[in-house]
């Protein structure tokens, strides 16, 4: 039986993912984590779109389009590609940062809280029996997409979570040595 610390310490992404994706119950629950992670002042900086079913299909095209226009000469192999990136997974989540002006909060403090949450939402998934991955790439800076997605001036896409079955055994990692990151200041 594993530990709560064990879902941290063998978190692991998962490229492909599968149905069956979470079901309500469930994603209210991965969902819920997110709106746990640290926010100082609790402004909230984030909201959060849901892609499945169909909607993936249109999400391709979007980033195709968007990548076609991105990048003249886009490659028909690189435009397919772009088409079926959201159907790696049978749920997609857009986390979205929405800074907000605060005199004592500042932007990076809101990116970082707003990072937390897709973080706090893979290690629930995973503690849920489900894998994901998070993933960014050129196309989450793309204008064409910010746009597709209504995006606000303010607003960017911080990552785009994955969520559904594994289709593989997870990978096993090793955990780099301590020492080599933390020092005791004297």
């Amino acid at each position: 039986m594993k530990t709560n610390s064990d879902f941290i310490l063998d978190r692991n992404s998962f490229a492909k993912l599968s149905e069956p994706a979470p079901v309500e119950e469930v994603r209210e629950r991965i969902f819920r984590s997110a709106l746990r992670a640290p926010d100082h002042g609790m402004l909230k900086p984030w909201r959060f779109l849901v892609i499945e079913g169909e909607a993936r299909k249109r999400f391709g095209e979007l980033l195709a389009d968007a990548l076609k226009a991105d990048k003249c000469g886009a490659s028909d192999g690189e435009l397919e590609k772009a088409r079926n990136n959201p159907l790696r997974a049978p749920l997609l989540v857009v986390a979205i940062a929405k800074p907000q002006d605060h005199p004592k909060i500042p932007v990076i403090e809101q990116l970082l809280s707003a990072g937390c949450t897709v973080h706090q939402m893979l290690l629930a998934a995973e503690a849920e029996g489900f894998g994901g991955i998070w993933r960014t790439g050129p196309l989450a800076y793309n204008q064409l997409v910010k746009d597709g997605l209504n995006l606000t001036e303010s607003e960017q896409i911080i990552g785009f979570l994955y969520l559904g079955t594994p289709t593989t055994q997870a990978k096993t990692l090793s955990l780099p040595d301590v020492s080599a990151y933390f020092s005791y200041w004297k």
